[in-house]
């Protein structure tokens, strides 16, 4: 089944992913980054939050951002 992949990691791109179904949220993170730790990204569905468990549906949409930038500089004071 397809679903819509929305990766906001560096330049960014989103494209339709063929996956299994039955696939959860999880599953699909760690297949598609190269050393995910899912506390260091906002993880959508549809715009909507999501648990790890949550089972992906054919036209779901899920949006993978990066809560912090690597190599930004820390504001001054």
């Amino acid at each position: 089944m397809k679903i819509l992949c929305i990766n906001n990691d560096g330049a960014g791109f989103a494209d339709y992913v063929e996956i299994e179904e039955g696939t959860t949220v999880r599953a699909f993170f760690d297949s598609h980054l190269e050393n995910p730790d899912p506390a260091n990204y906002l993880i959508r569905i549809n715009r909507q939050p999501v648990a790890q468990d949550q089972v992906l549906c054919e036209g779901d949409r899920i949006s993978i951002t990066p809560t912090k930038i690597e190599g930004a500089a820390e504001a001054v004071q």
